[in-house]
């Protein structure tokens, strides 16, 4: 039996990778109005009711959206009570001192609304762009989540690995008001992954792209193990799951899946992943997949079904896809703060008083 609930409020996100949009007849919008658009999905999902807004980095055609970051400041600038978020920011070819400072700037316009989801990426153009050998990905994202964690825990920071200059007694301004910024790290299958999360005292945001979900359970295990080998109290453990919301099942489905496959068919060369048929896309909307695609009622009972089951107490919904419209997705966004979250909380409401009758 869970005690999630107890320990930690359950919250809800939206994740965004800025997908590259289209109009009313499926001409690609421009990168500009695409993240103008992102600018008012985030605003939209406070109206909804959403807990946290998140925009994951990436350097494609399809995903025009390096800056989070910025984005976010407009979104805050807009908005009073959502915090907003990086779903996620490959730390691996950034530089830690340089992200804690876009961050926790955000934090200070935003008035402490920020926080971060560190990753190793498992969208990798960024390493070229910058720089980076993927064959240094293991050490790059190990050092540099180190000195993130250093970094984040205040104070003048001394420290010295192979992955840039060493700092010697460093003040990283500027501070964050109320403690630490919050921070995450965005784990997509690494054991090894897990157990440094829990090493640096950094809440669990598990990535599940694919399968069902619930293979996931032995790494929410081993989390939890590893806290208390550790003698430490235990920390929230999140998951971020791709899916759309629209008024049927069909709908939902024939909004979301035909774009999914075509997005994967045009990454397969660069990933070398084989594109799922049709039939595979309705496995993974079942019970047992990990779609949530449907209706609000379709998907609040899946996300009911599974938080409890793998211990988390935040669920993100990675919505839209490349070439979507901006009428279908805002509808999503609205969907899934006003019918799916509620729902959610009902169904999970009467399951504890079952329990307790």
């Amino acid at each position: 039996m869970t005690t999630t609930a107890q320990e930690f409020p359950l919250e809800f996100g939206l994740d965004t990778f800025g997908d590259r949009g289209a109009d009313e007849y499926g001409a690609p919008l421009s990168h500009a109005q695409t993240i103008r658009d992102v600018v008012e999905q985030g605003v939209l999902a406070e109206q909804a009711g959403v807990d946290v807004f998140s925009i994951g980095e990436h350097h494609t055609g399809d995903f025009p959206m390096p800056a989070g970051d910025v984005v976010l400041g407009a979104i805050a600038a807009r908005t009073g009570r959502i915090r907003l978020g990086s779903a996620v920011t490959v730390l691996s070819s950034d530089d830690p001192v340089r992200v804690f400072q876009r961050y926790s700037t955000l934090h200070a316009v935003s008035g402490g609304r920020a926080e971060v989801i560190i990753g190793r990426g498992s969208s990798t153009e960024s390493f070229p762009l910058f720089g980076y050998d993927l064959a240094d990905y293991d050490v790059l994202f190990d050092e540099k989540a180190r000195l993130f964690a250093r970094i984040r825990s205040g104070g003048p920071v001394t420290w010295e690995g192979t992955t840039r200059p060493a700092l010697t007694g460093q003040d990283v301004v500027p501070h964050t008001e109320g403690g630490p910024l919050p921070v995450w790290i965005g784990v997509g299958g690494s054991p090894q992954s897990v157990v440094r999360a829990a090493e640096l005292d950094l809440p669990l945001m598990l990535a599940v792209i694919g399968g069902n979900p619930l293979r996931f359970v032995p790494f929410t295990q081993l989390y939890r193990k590893a806290r208390e080998t550790l003698g430490r109290p235990r920390l929230p453990i999140g998951l971020h799951t791709p899916g759309h919301v629209a008024a049927t099942d069909e709908e939902a489905f024939e909004q979301f899946v035909p774009r999914m496959r075509e997005t994967m068919r045009r990454l397969m060369p660069s990933r070398g992943f084989r594109v799922p048929t049709i039939e595979q896309f309705r496995q993974e909307v079942g019970e047992d997949g990990a779609l949530y695609v449907g209706s609000p009622e379709t998907v609040a009972r899946k996300i009911a079904a599974n938080v409890p089951r793998l211990d988390v107490s935040r669920f993100d919904l990675k919505f839209a896809m490349p070439l979507m419209p901006q009428r279908e997705i805002l509808e999503a966004v609205e969907l899934y703060g006003t019918k799916v979250v509620p729902r959610v909380r009902e169904l999970l409401g009467e399951r504890e008083l079952q329990k307790g009758a």
